[in-house]
């Protein structure tokens, strides 16, 4: 096990055939080529034409010539390292690496209700600790909520950003509305740190102005970018999983194609973030079998491409019960055994609605275990142990005292921190504690005992200035 990830030790699993891939490849050059992208921004458009593609500036739409496409997808790394507050958790993005990341929320939870209102500001700072802490959690997504009370909406990316900087020395994204990205950038750059911003699609097939901003400025400073689409298919995208699946990728290669054309070479992790629309409903069945249909899919085709793959899993459920476990658990596996190189999964509850760090805390030992199982099985000598079995030999031989077992056995089991694993007669006579009680004690625990190295008082004047700064120029602009 990796403190900065896990490593996939087996070939990831696909579910369509090599001449499928290569047939919604073509499908995908195809929808760029004669449908095209709209981009709303002069700026790519003039970068875009300048490039070969045909541009209808009137209407806003890129064509991309399909050799344009192709040479943009080698440009881009296909792995590549991004650089923490602390060294120690620094994160590889791509490769045959799994990272996890925490899944957010509008608001946090009452957790004898399960009803969500607005976080105070101790409870924000209170999810960052936590999330420092949890050893199968690489990076910091990115709010983890949507601000907290006494904030005004417009800052809320600002204070987020400052907030996982001050109580987290793990590497994170920086979520982009308003301009944000102007200040967070600041911020990094200030400490020393990499951040990854967010470039995101409004499907089908549109870039608007703010997000293509964004694009340019994180890029040219250097930093990753996440180019993120969240079709519902049905609604937003073809009702068939493999339509879905052209229209997604038509997005981002789109996308893809603009990062590359801005800055050859710049870092690019793609998120499929995708559900089907619940016809009953009218609103994404998230946690359905379909999204991860579409996942391993689009897996599988973006290996093909060799970049590195983002993923989310959340479920429908209001409070942690069955229903919430399937509808994160199968997803998340399903992904990671398909290759996704970052899954969203700490601490999220129903939709995007609500988190909570108690799910973060039990969600940490499923990352734990996904990890474990996708490192796979080593063999070899050592571990067939056959001169330890022929030393055993049959009944009254036993291998729990022999060197071997205390060597290996914590290389080849996943210890669970919030599980109740007792046998059952201790279990009654101890309290007969489930799973919550223990992840309210991991995490009465962590607050009272973990200290993220505090920053500098030359750093937090430095932040203090930036916030101030960006509550100006919101006032400035009449947004608070």
């Amino acid at each position: 096990m990796s403190k900065n990830g896990f490593t996939r030790m087996f070939q990831p699993l696909s579910i369509i055939e090599e001449e499928h891939i290569e047939y919604i490849h073509r499908g995908t050059l195809k929808v760029l080529r004669e449908t095209g992208v709209t981009f709303r921004n002069n700026k790519a458009l003039t970068l875009f034409c300048r490039n070969g593609c045909k541009v209808d500036f009137d209407e806003s739409r890129v064509r991309f010539p399909s050799e344009l496409v192709e040479e943009c997808i080698q440009k881009a790394p296909r792995c590549f390292q991004c650089k923490a507050r602390d060294e120690r958790n620094n994160v590889t993005i791509g490769g045959d690496t799994l990272t996890f990341a925490p899944f957010s929320g509008m608001d946090t939870v009452d957790v004898n209700t399960w009803e969500h209102r607005r976080p105070t500001k101790d409870e924000y700072n209170n999810f960052i600790k936590v999330l420092d802490a949890l050893e199968n959690l690489h990076w910091i997504w990115g709010y983890p909520y949507y601000g907290f009370d006494g904030i005004p909406a417009v800052m809320c990316v600002p204070e987020s950003v400052a907030g996982k900087i001050r109580h987290s020395t793990k590497f994170q994204l920086v979520a982009n509305n308003e301009e944000a990205d102007i200040f967070a950038i600041e911020m990094a750059k200030t400490i020393g740190i990499d951040i990854m911003c967010v470039m995101a699609v409004s499907p089908p097939l549109t870039y608007y102005g703010e997000q293509i901003e964004c694009g340019f400025r994180c890029v040219q400073e250097g930093y990753p970018i996440l180019l993120a689409s969240g079709c519902i298919y049905g609604g937003s995208a073809p009702a068939t999983i493999a339509g879905a699946v052209v229209t997604t990728n038509a997005e981002l290669l789109a996308g893809l194609t603009l990062i590359q054309l801005i800055k050859p070479g710049s870092k690019v992790l793609v998120q499929d973030f995708t559900f089907p629309m619940d016809m009953r409903t009218g609103t994404p069945a998230f946690g359905d079998i379909g999204s991860s249909l579409h996942h391993v899919v689009f897996n599988q085709m973006w290996r093909r491409y060799g970049l590195p793959i983002n993923n989310a899993s959340i479920g429908n459920a209001k409070k942690p019960d069955y229903q919430l476990s399937y509808e994160k658990i199968i997803p998340c596996l399903l992904d990671a055994l398909s290759g996704a190189n970052v899954t969203l999964l700490h601490g999220g509850i129903s939709a995007e609605i609500s988190a909570h760090p108690l799910l973060a805390i039990l969600d940490d030992d499923v990352a734990g275990m996904i990890g474990r199982f996708v490192e796979g099985v080593i063999v070899n000598d050592e571990t067939l142990a056959l001169d330890l079995i022929n030393t055993v030999g049959p009944l009254p031989g036993i291998f729990l005292d022999k060197q071997h077992t205390l060597e290996w056995w914590k290389n080849e089991q996943y210890m669970t921190r919030a599980a109740d694993r007792l046998p059952y007669e201790q279990w009654k006579t101890s309290g007969k504690k489930g799973c919550l009680d223990y992840a309210k004690e991991i995490m009465e625990q962590i607050l009272a005992t973990h200290r993220p190295e505090p920053l500098t008082a030359g750093q937090e004047e430095d932040l203090e200035r930036i916030l101030a700064n960006a509550r100006k120029y919101y006032k400035e602009k009449n947004k608070m």
